[in-house]
């Protein structure tokens, strides 16, 4: 199996990066940006042999490119789908991709796409049973996965098992790498009742080779993962903590739902890069502050393939 060259201390030192969407495709090819790499979603350009395909391999002429997959289903009792695996490895490829990651989830069964990332309960088991899972796929990839903290919105009361120590025993049974997406930790451990800098404090940061921040919505008695704006002031903070724990990790921003212009997206994940060099403080009572939002739409960065799915979805009623 092909590692990351130089292991993770060396490969993950990316910068920061923007989730690479078909509204900006224009743009970068135009006036190649500064920005340090792009990632982008697996299932938008796996299956297409024009324009997205080909816009993607200009854009690995010039940038690093990770891969970001929402349909691997690693945690799910179907068998893993070895064609998918198969056009995954070939795209990954075609495009020298830096590496491969997914979420650690299932998103159905019986051969149905939820095109949602349900959660698992994490017991002793379901560890052996992904471990296996992730050994197989990485073995069909050829190279090492990345898995991601999922946003969640409940738990199972038969778990064991809290979820940095899951994703620590997963990396060391099966030699995956770990993406941690911060503003996940603060949707899920503002919906669990829990503390995510304690989340943090437990995390196995040796193994983080990505971090992912992105916008939510604030609904008052839960939050939901939307992806459609700027981030809030409380995952700054913990992006602050998180970064310094995680040796320059490779930083991405995502908007996938009212996507705006490239500069403003740029902008975005800028504010990481001042916040580490010190250029700005984060607002912690802002944060502690922050209101709850108005019902708008779930965003999904598969919508420009699958725009019905949660077209008609109202994040805050509950």
């Amino acid at each position: 199996m092909t590692a990351l060259r130089g292991g993770a201390a060396a490969e993950h030192q990316l910068g920061f990066g923007v989730g690479l969407r078909n509204q900006h495709f224009d743009h970068i090819l135009a006036t190649r940006p500064p920005v340090d790499w792009f990632e982008a979603i697996s299932e938008n350009f796996m299956d297409s042999g024009g324009r997205p395909r080909a816009v993607l391999r200009r854009i690995a002429e010039h940038y690093p490119v990770v891969l970001h997959g929402v349909s691997l289903s690693i945690g799910s009792t179907d068998p893993l789908d070895h064609d998918y695996l198969a056009r995954l490895r070939q795209l990954a490829d075609e495009v020298s991709a830096r590496w491969v990651s997914d979420h650690l989830c299932w998103t159905g069964m019986q051969g149905i796409n939820s095109h949602d990332l349900l959660p698992l309960p994490l017991t002793e088991a379901t560890l052996v049973h992904v471990s296996t899972r992730v050994a197989e796929a990485q073995e069909l990839l050829g190279r090492p996965l990345v898995l991601e903290n999922p946003s969640t919105y409940v738990r199972f009361r038969q778990s064991t098992l809290d979820e940095p120590t899951f994703l620590r025993e997963l990396s060391r049974a099966t030699g995956c790498w770990l993406l941690l997406d911060v503003n996940n930790v603060y949707v899920s451990c503002f919906n669990a009742g829990t503390d995510p800098v304690d989340y943090l404090n437990r995390f196995p940061f040796d193994r983080v080779v990505q971090l992912h921040l992105a916008g939510h919505q604030h609904c008052g008695t839960h939050i939901v993962d939307t992806h459609d704006r700027p981030v809030s002031e409380a995952v700054w903070q913990l992006f602050h903590l998180a970064w310094q724990r995680s040796a320059q990790a490779a930083t991405l921003l995502e908007w996938d739902g009212d996507v705006p212009a490239f500069e403003r997206v740029y902008a975005e994940v800028m504010r990481a890069r001042q916040i580490i060099d010190g250029d700005r403080s984060v607002d912690v009572e802002a944060a502690d502050q922050q209101q709850p939002d108005k019902a708008e739409a779930v965003s999904t960065p598969v919508a420009f393939l699958v725009p019905e799915i949660l077209s008609n979805s109202d994040t805050c009623q509950s």
